[in-house]
């Protein structure tokens, strides 16, 4: 007989669908093929750490039980190790979940990951500086700078809207903001690419062929995606520039149509120099104000108990 797997529970117990019902029974159908325990983290910072440790001790899976939160931060502990991450959903929206058709009852998702293999999933690393020091961090599904960063920071200063309307309270955040703060701003960030050059006031950077800022609504490109992460430069988010893109990812337009758009495809290095210090944020997690950003595609730097098969 082959050395049972070790695996690791790391749930969020303020995640909006966490229940210790759940969390027993995600422990206990984990405990069909695994060697499993739970820790309890009180921080971000704390979750990463375990993760990270337990990666270290040999542990071949870190299960990570919320939302994209609590997976943001486990995976970051992850990042470069033999360890597998996996994910059993409890939280607000659950995006990278939903990408990965993962089920979204917890039990269910549990079960799942019991016949799921490890497969490489593809990042984003940003390198982030402020001037005195530099903080690597990668994302999952989206990293921003600017304006949807800022959309976050804002939304989460009200946790209890966040936990009753999803991700509803994120789009009423956005349009006030629109309507705000950014009404009639002029671009702060400058983006840099192999010789291209641009001005906006927000970057997003999809790490698959579907953007979820507007929680179910996708943005689709035009075109099939390309190997590595796509990034969109904004202009401005003018009111009606916000109900223009809006529009189009309703209508699933391309964003490459939308004005004040500018659509990078595939690339393997992106520059983004803020001025002043913006926010920025990865997986709907805000990470600070920093004043430059490097971002370059990591395809291979995580791996995640997935769904093995053609239909993936």
């Amino acid at each position: 007989m082959g050395r049972e797997r070790r695996a690791l529970l790391l749930p969020n117990p303020s995640a909006s669908g966490f229940t210790g019902a759940a969390f027993r029974g995600v422990l206990a159908a984990l405990r069909e093929e695994f060697d499993v325990s739970a820790a309890w983290a009180e921080t971000a910072e704390e979750a990463t750490a375990i993760a990270a440790d337990a990666a270290a001790s040999g542990c071949d899976v870190v299960v990570a039980m919320g939302g994209d939160g609590i997976v943001h931060h486990v995976a970051n502990g992850l990042v470069g190790t033999g360890t597998a991450l996996g994910l059993v959903p409890a939280g607000t929206t659950n995006v990278l979940a939903r990408i990965l058709s993962i089920p979204r009852r917890s039990i269910a998702a549990a079960q799942a990951l019991c016949t799921y293999r490890a497969a490489p999933h593809p990042l984003a690393r940003v390198i982030a500086d402020d001037g005195r020091r530099l903080t690597t961090r990668h994302a999952m599904f989206a990293l921003g700078i600017g304006f949807d960063a800022d959309v976050v920071a804002v939304a989460e200063r009200r946790p209890a809207s966040k936990l009753r309307l999803g991700s509803l309270h994120f789009a009423s955040t956005a349009a006030g903001r629109v309507f705000g703060e950014y009404r009639g701003r002029l671009p702060t960030l400058r983006v840099e690419c192999d010789g291209l050059r641009v001005d906006g006031v927000a970057v997003m950077v999809q790490i698959h062929d579907r953007y979820t800022y507007f929680g179910a609504v996708p943005m689709f490109l035009a075109a099939p995606p390309a190997p590595g992460p796509t990034a969109v430069a904004i202009s401005d988010v003018s009111p009606a520039r916000a109900v223009s893109l809006f529009r189009d990812a309703v209508l699933r337009r391309s964003l490459e149509k939308s004005p004040g758009c500018v659509v990078i495809r595939g690339f393997e290095k992106l520059v983004v120099e803020a001025d002043p210090p913006s926010p920025y944020q990865a997986d709907g997690e805000l990470l600070g104000l920093e004043r430059t950003f490097e971002i370059t595609s990591a395809p291979d730097a995580l791996q995640i108990l997935v769904p093995s098969g053609p239909g993936r």
